[in-house]
């Protein structure tokens, strides 16, 4: 991927969780902010293995997919 396109991934990214935080549904907020979350990694590994933006991403996407999979049950 070029150091470009890269970049544009990137911004992507910014877009995906800052519209995460517009979103009132909480599940379209786990789906979009998992997709910003995935466009981060991407973007850190083909910026040259940027570890702080590859490891707090990862985790923040595993987050979400758990949450997204094994919703909690309303009493």
């Amino acid at each position: 991927m070029s150091p470009e396109t890269a970049t544009y991934v990137g911004y992507a990214a910014s877009v995906f969780i800052v519209l995460s935080f517009v979103l009132r549904d909480l599940k379209k907020i786990r789906i979009v902010n998992m997709i910003g979350c995935i466009c981060f990694v991407v973007y850190g590994i083909f910026s040259g293995m940027l570890w702080p933006v590859i490891i707090p991403n990862g985790i923040i996407c595993g987050v979400q997919a758990y949450h997204l999979l094994f919703p909690e049950k309303k009493s």
